[in-house]
């Protein structure tokens, strides 16, 4: 067993695209983190390496190996189609693993990680910043402590703005293989947030339908999905990202037999109603803003946690905020909505199980 103690993690990146070099930065920032390398299939010349310029760079995870012996984590941060391929490839280096969501856009995927990650005694890490949010945190809080009481209904809604600025030509975004689906890659940090708080869901029904994504994309834009929870009540999920310009919405509403809230703002970032029997909201920390990519904007910039806690549970000083199985959770509960779509067709489809 490695003794991480008395020296600092060790961390390499392997795709240096917005999100890979948010995690460069955040390793680079933390005062027991060292980023060792980084590992693009593109030309470091084309890549926004700002603040890591003398990084030694490589162009294949064997090629970094190589020359990195030393390496105790591997942040993957490619598309998500090649998750399971690069976080497999750092495992069997008996790297461990962060890895951004979705963990990959297969059950079978995950399970393969799993399996390997077992196999070798390395951890794998989800990146599931959202759960860091304050507002997350209450809502994780009042559920557990059954503020709520029994639990009706919960809404999720996300309605983004994802058009022709994110889904450029040529692009991994928006493919089968590579991107997977709306929910994989826009919202399945709000899935993890309601499986994380309520558990598991069954007796899924969906309606889907591409809108305005024909010529950008080989899935759906749009969807209405309803389901139960095995722990009890109802459930719905309704996303786009058809919406004109700009981010809308990403709320979750919750009825109980005690109370209501709702979560909302752009990026379930804020508390905009709270009522429950003999219960006084609390202030809350403030939250921190979005990831901005420019022309969009992402789910909330926590990151820099996901670091901190990747570095105290292999010291010793806490567990981990989103283990392998809960990836896989979330990848198998969209595989499972998914499976009520079919791909590469543009009318509105209706399915149920």
């Amino acid at each position: 067993m490695t003794n991480y103690q008395h020296r600092n993690i060790k961390f390499a990146v392997i795709g240096c695209g917005h999100i890979g070099m948010r995690h460069a930065e955040m390793i680079q920032r933390n005062p027991e983190a060292e980023l060792v390398a980084l590992c693009d299939i593109r030309p470091a010349a084309e890549l926004p390496r700002k603040g890591a310029e003398s990084v030694p760079f490589f162009n294949t995870p064997e090629e970094m190996f190589a020359a990195c012996p030393d390496i105790d984590v591997v942040n993957v941060c490619t598309p998500n189609g090649l998750h399971a391929e690069h976080s497999l490839k750092a495992l069997e280096n008996h790297k461990h693993v962060v890895c951004e969501k979705p963990m990959a856009i297969t059950k079978a995927d995950c399970e393969k990680i799993i399996y390997k990650a077992l196999q070798v005694s390395r951890t794998v890490f989800g990146v599931m910043q959202n759960r860091y949010s304050p507002p997350s945190e209450w809502l994780k809080e009042i559920i557990e402590n059954k503020r709520l009481g029994d639990i009706f209904l919960v809404q999720l809604n996300c309605f983004w703005n994802r058009d022709d600025r994110y889904y450029k030509k040529g692009s991994w975004k928006g493919t089968s293989d590579l991107d997977g689906g709306t929910l994989f890659t826009q919202f399945s940090h709000f899935i993890d947030i309601m499986y994380w708080v309520f558990g598991d869901i069954t007796d899924i029904n969906g309606v889907f339908a591409d809108f305005n994504h024909q010529q950008s994309t080989c899935f759906e834009d749009s969807g209405i999905v309803n389901f139960r929870f095995i722990n009890g009540g109802m459930g719905s999920i309704n996303y786009t990202t058809a919406v004109f310009d700009t981010n809308l919405e990403s709320s979750i509403t919750v009825i109980g037999s005690k109370g209501s809230i709702k979560i909302g703002g752009q990026y379930m970032n804020e508390v905009v109603y709270c009522h429950i029997d003999g219960y006084q909201m609390p202030e809350l920390p403030p939250v921190n803003p979005a990831n901005d990519y420019g022309t969009y904007k992402g789910s909330a910039a926590n990151h820099h946690y996901i670091i901190e806690n990747v570095i105290d549970t292999l010291k010793g000083r806490t567990t981990m905020t989103t283990n392998a199985l809960e990836g896989l959770k979330v990848v198998e509960i969209i595989e499972r909505i998914y499976s009520l779509r079919k791909l590469n067709k543009p009318e509105i489809r209706y399915s149920n199980v």
